[in-house]
């Protein structure tokens, strides 16, 4: 064979072995894309299921769409090849992170799922939280269990979510006191819990449905003189009536401005909306502040696909929004639910010149 022919060959081979290389390669990345969105004040499945319910109390009739976004994440143990992510980098609709940025090392896809559970049950408490502490109705504190050790005495007797009232007949409201009473027991004597459980508990508890629930302490495990009990006492908050939030299969933080938003449309008189399709994002604390969130350039496409007019935009995400706004799609910067509802305001106004906007810088 010519030596021309003979390198062209050898070249030819070269690069096929590199192609298929670079498929079955697979490189420590995670893919994020666009996610579906759940208008608040409409149905979260085809059977009609509100995605807030809320019962005690008047409600109003509602109008138009203030949607939650979210981002769809490949799993814990997916594993795309070079390609995929060459061709990931190319997509507008697709963004490509370190695995770890998604996963921490050492934690299961099951493990971060239930993280992902609890700050979506923490931003809807937050968000009901907010919302009627800006329409000025009492939110108050109730002590719970917050989680419960498996294989610990506790486990199969209390359950997360179970109001703690008393311990050995002396009444709690403090998380920090009940350590110290458990304490005074040695490892192996009974304590006795005076609990409402989770299904029974709420803002005015009956005390019938109080219950005593006597455990057998054991031995903490960093010091055998210790007792335990094996749960984690915290603090819930109560209000004057139901709320309800069911979403299925989402998680993270980031939906609580938009849950806060649906709240307050359907308890007060003002279609907050005025027949507009409004979408958004952003974390919400107890006092109505606007946090940043993650994947903000998949929630923009989610939001547009969707139908959305406005997306309201958490402030710190706001450079990172701008630099590639998808077409038709106005930015509304937000730092407060009371900001949001002036937003709201303005857009119902024709105002939209008024609106505060999204800058790149």
């Amino acid at each position: 064979m010519p030596r021309r022919s003979a390198t062209m060959l050898a070249a030819t081979l070269l690069l096929i072995a590199l192609l298929c290389a670079s498929v079955l390669m697979k490189v420590p990345y995670t893919e994020l894309s666009p996610g579906p969105t759940y208008n608040t004040l409409g149905a979260q499945d085809k059977a009609g299921t509100p995605v807030i319910s809320i019962s005690g109390h008047q409600t109003y009739p509602v109008s138009g769409h203030l949607n939650m976004t979210t981002v769809q994440v490949t799993g814990a143990n997916y594993q795309p090849s070079l390609v995929s992510v060459v061709v990931g980098w190319l997509r507008s609709d697709v963004l490509v992170v370190p695995h770890s940025s998604i996963y921490p090392p050492n934690q299961t896809e099951q493990q971060a799922e239930q993280e992902n559970a609890e700050e979506f049950a923490s931003s809807q408490d937050s968000a009901k939280t907010a919302a009627l502490t800006e329409l000025g109705y009492p939110v108050g504190t109730e002590l719970i269990v917050s989680s419960v050790v498996a294989g610990s005495p506790s486990e199969g007797k209390l359950h997360a979510g179970d109001q703690i009232v008393a311990v050995d007949g002396t009444p709690v409201t403090d998380p920090a006191k009940v350590a110290p009473l458990v304490t005074k027991h040695k490892p192996g004597e009974n304590v006795v819990f005076t609990v409402v459980p989770h299904d029974k508990a709420g803002a005015t508890p009956n005390p019938a449905d109080e219950q005593q629930v006597t455990i057998t302490t054991t031995k903490a495990p960093d010091d055998p003189n210790r007792a335990m009990v094996g749960i984690v006492p915290g603090t819930t908050h109560t209000y004057p009536f139901n709320i309800d939030i069911g979403l299925q299969d989402v998680g993270g933080p980031s939906a609580g401005l938009m849950f806060s938003l649906g709240v307050i449309d359907k308890l007060t008189p003002t279609d907050l909306t005025g027949g507009r399709f409004v979408a958004g994002t952003g974390t919400i604390d107890d006092n109505g502040n606007v946090g940043a969130i993650g994947g903000i350039s998949m929630k923009e496409i989610a939001a547009r696909d969707a139908g959305a007019q406005y997306f309201f935009t958490p402030a710190d995400n706001c450079a990172e929004a701008s630099k590639d706004t998808p077409s038709g799609l106005r930015l509304i910067k937000v730092q407060t639910l009371d900001g949001a509802l002036k937003a709201l305001a303005q857009i119902r106004a024709g105002q939209d010149s008024a609106l505060p906007s999204c800058s790149a810088s």
